[in-house]
């Protein structure tokens, strides 16, 4: 199975503020930066229970009726009708290989503590970061400590008009 992390980052690396606020990320304007494509190539999302409820606050369901997998030890705030939301716990190994077992090909891993145990756990395969153009000083980092250094290799930048700057690796 593939997992694959799309994220937008403040310059100095951070996805949220401290308190989880993401609204620094519209410094980046509205122009497709190809989260369509990408999303429309992940069969299911994982994501942990602070980024689910955050998703939940937005006032919409972005992900259709695509799977969202919820990694959490605690019950959930009911997901909208539409939603397709499990409950899920375990290490990052387990719930890929679970995932797997089920068939699913391609997952999309997001939230910053699920990021960064699934790097650390070596099952994510590319990283799509785009930086957006502003700096917020303090916040959540996108990375946290490594056991290991980990070798990635570029595959792509792209550069919008808005400001956005877009590099893609594959984790090598």
């Amino acid at each position: 199975m593939k997992a694959s992390v799309f994220v937008g980052v403040s310059v100095d690396g951070f996805i949220a503020r401290r308190d989880g606020a993401l609204d620094f990320l519209d410094a980046g304007g509205g122009e497709p930066h190809g989260f369509e494509e990408f999303f429309a190539s992940v069969d299911a999302l994982v994501m942990g229970r602070k980024t689910y409820e955050t998703v939940l606050g937005f006032g919409g369901w972005f992900y259709g009726k695509k799977p969202v997998f919820v990694l959490s030890s605690q019950e959930l705030a009911p997901p909208p009708t539409e939603a397709v939301v499990e409950r899920m716990a375990g290490p990052p190994t387990e719930i890929v290989a679970a995932l797997a077992g089920r068939g699913f090909e391609h997952i999309y891993v997001d939230g910053g503590r699920t990021i960064q145990e699934f790097l650390r756990a070596g099952q994510i395969q590319r990283l799509i970061i785009t930086h957006v153009p502003v700096l917020i000083g303090s916040g959540i980092p996108l990375f946290g400590a490594l056991d290991r250094d980990t070798r990635l290799t570029h595959v792509d930048t792209r550069q919008y008009a808005n400001g956005l700057v877009q590099t893609e690796y594959l984790i090598a």
